[in-house]
C-alpha cells in the first residue's frame, strides 16, 4: 500500500515536471525576444553565467561538496558540452532563422532521440509496449497541435531547422549518457545540476572573447527575457529536471518536451492574443496520454500477441526488448 510520503513524493515529482514543461517552453519565447538586442552566443553566455550562479547559491546554502573523482568531472564534462554548450548554442542560432515556436516545436523530437540513445547506443533501457505506444501517441498530439494541414505552420529556414533538430539528439545523448554513467552513482540532484551547468559556463566564460565581440542594444524587455531564461529555465528547471530524472528514467524525463508545443500555444493566446483552434486542446489531451503511458502510470492490458498481461506483470515484448 502506498504511504503517504510516497504521495507527496509522487505528486512533488509531477509539479516539478509540469515547472520544467512551463519554464523551458516560455525560453523559446524569452531567446526570441533577446535576440533583438544582442547575439546568439551572448544569449547562451548569459542563460549559463546566471543558470551557474543560481545553482552555485544553492550548493552553497546546503553546504554540497563537490565530486573528487576525476573519471566524474570527464563524465560532467561531456555532459556539460553535449547537454548544455551545443544545443544551446543550436537553439539560439536557429531561432535567427525560425519562428520561436517552430523552435520549440522540434524541440518534441527529444523523446526519439533518447528513445534511441537508451535502446540502440548506450543499452540501458528496454521500452516496453506501452512506452513504445506512449511515444507515438505524444508526437501524433503534437502534430495534430502543429496542424501540418496548414502549410504556413510548416514554413522556416532549412537551416534553423536542422540546427533545432540537431540540439535534441545532442539532448537525447546527454540524457541516456546521464542514465549509463551518473544516475548510479550517489550524487545529490543540486551538485548533479550545478556540475553540468557550471562547467558549461566555464566553458562560456573561456569563450569570452569572441562572444563580446558582437555589439549589445539592450532595452528593459530584453534584458527581462535574458534573466527569466537564465534563473528559470537555466537554473530552477534543471534542479527539477534532475530530481524527475532519476524518479523516472531519461526516456519518460524526455517526454517534457510534448509540453513545450503546449505552452507555446498558451503563450500567444494569453500574451498575443492569438486564436485558440480545435486541433490545440485536442493535441493536448493525447500529449497527456502520451506521457502518462511513457511514465508507465496507465499500462495496455494486452501485449503484442493479444495475451492479457495481469497487473504488475513485465509483458513478454519488455523481456523480448531486453533481448534485442
Amino acid at each position: 500500500m502506498t504511504s503517504i510520503r510516497d504521495r507527496l513524493r509522487s505528486a512533488t515529482i509531477l509539479f516539478q515536471f509540469l515547472g520544467m514543461g512551463l519554464a523551458w517552453g516560455s525560453s523559446f519565447l524569452f531567446m526570441k525576444v533577446a535576440l533583438e538586442g544582442v547575439s546568439f552566443g551572448q544569449v547562451v553566455w548569459t542563460r549559463l553565467i546566471l543558470g551557474s550562479i543560481l545553482l552555485g547559491l544553492f550548493m552553497l546554502v546546503r553546504r554540497q561538496a563537490l565530486p573528487r573523482e576525476l573519471v566524474v568531472w570527464a563524465h560532467f564534462t561531456v555532459i556539460a558540452i553535449t547537454g548544455c554548450v551545443i544545443p544551446y548554442l543550436l537553439i539560439s542560432w536557429s531561432e535567427l532563422f525560425i519562428a520561436s515556436s517552430l523552435a520549440s516545436i522540434y524541440n518534441a523530437v527529444t523523446p526519439i532521440a533518447t528513445a534511441l540513445m537508451v535502446t540502440l547506443v548506450f543499452r540501458v533501457e528496454a521500452l516496453n509496449r506501452s512506452q513504445f505506444l506512449g511515444v507515438a501517441i505524444g508526437i501524433i498530439g503534437v502534430l495534430v497541435i502543429i496542424a501540418p494541414w496548414q502549410v504556413a505552420g510548416l514554413t522556416g529556414d532549412l537551416k534553423g531547422q536542422l540546427a533545432s533538430i540537431g540540439a535534441t539528439f545532442s539532448y537525447g545523448f546527454t540524457l541516456a549518457y546521464m542514465k549509463k554513467f551518473i544516475s548510479h552513482r550517489p550524487i545529490p540532484g543540486i551538485t548533479v545540476a550545478f556540475m553540468q551547468i557550471g562547467i558549461a559556463g566555464f566553458i562560456m566564460l573561456l569563450l569570452t572573447p569572441i562572444v563580446i565581440s558582437h555589439e549589445l542594444s539592450l532595452n528593459v524587455w530584453v534584458v527581462l527575457s535574458l534573466v527569466a531564461v537564465g534563473v528559470l529555465g537555466t537554473g530552477f528547471a534543471y534542479i527539477w529536471n534532475i530530481n524527475v530524472l532519476r524518479a523516472w528514467g531519461p526516456t519518460a524525463t524526455s517526454t517534457v518536451t510534448y509540453v513545450v508545443p503546449v505552452v507555446g500555444v498558451a503563450l500567444g493566446v494569453l500574451i498575443l492574443s492569438e486564436t485558440l483552434s480545435w486541433n490545440e486542446p485536442a493535441g493536448a489531451v493525447l500529449v497527456a496520454l502520451g506521457i502518462l503511458l511513457t511514465q508507465q502510470r496507465i499500462r495496455l492490458s494486452f501485449d503484442w500477441r493479444g495475451r492479457r498481461v495481469k497487473p504488475g506483470a513485465i509483458p513478454a515484448t519488455e523481456q523480448d526488448a531486453a533481448e534485442l
